[in-house]
């Protein structure tokens, strides 16, 4: 079950947090059709958020096609996203990156921005 984490000093959104975390999480097969998420309660337990919030993001999702809610049952994933298994070689490869830019000095925001700048030299023009 995917858990949650709100970042409220990001400036994003807290339901398009959720979205973007459950579509992460389908990404890399965390989250199978007909897994199901955690309920709007158990959202809002964890991370102290307002149940319409929750509510919202799941509309949201609902409305792209990736859950379903069943009526006294919860919601549903539908359909997966094009998935990267966790368990990858290229996720191996870009963990160990990851660590050799932190022992370089590197900062998360300076990791950040030089992975975003090679993934818009890589795949400019591409929808997300």
């Amino acid at each position: 079950m995917v858990e949650y984490r709100i970042d409220r000093h990001s400036g994003v959104a807290t339901y398009v947090q959720i979205v973007q975390q459950t579509k992460q999480a389908l990404r890399l097969g965390m989250l199978e059709p007909g897994d199901k998420l955690p309920t709007a309660r158990e959202v809002v337990e964890a991370t102290a958020i307002n149940p319409n919030t929750v509510l919202k993001a799941y509309r949201e999702l609902e409305r792209e096609g990736l859950v379903e809610a069943r009526r006294g049952l919860g919601t549903f994933v539908r359909r997966g996203l094009n998935t990267t298994p966790a368990d990858s070689p290229l996720r191996t490869e870009l963990d160990a990156w990851a660590e050799q830019a932190r022992a370089s000095g590197l900062g998360r925001d300076d990791v950040a921005a030089l992975f975003t700048a090679v993934l818009e030299k890589h795949f400019q023009g591409e929808p997300s």
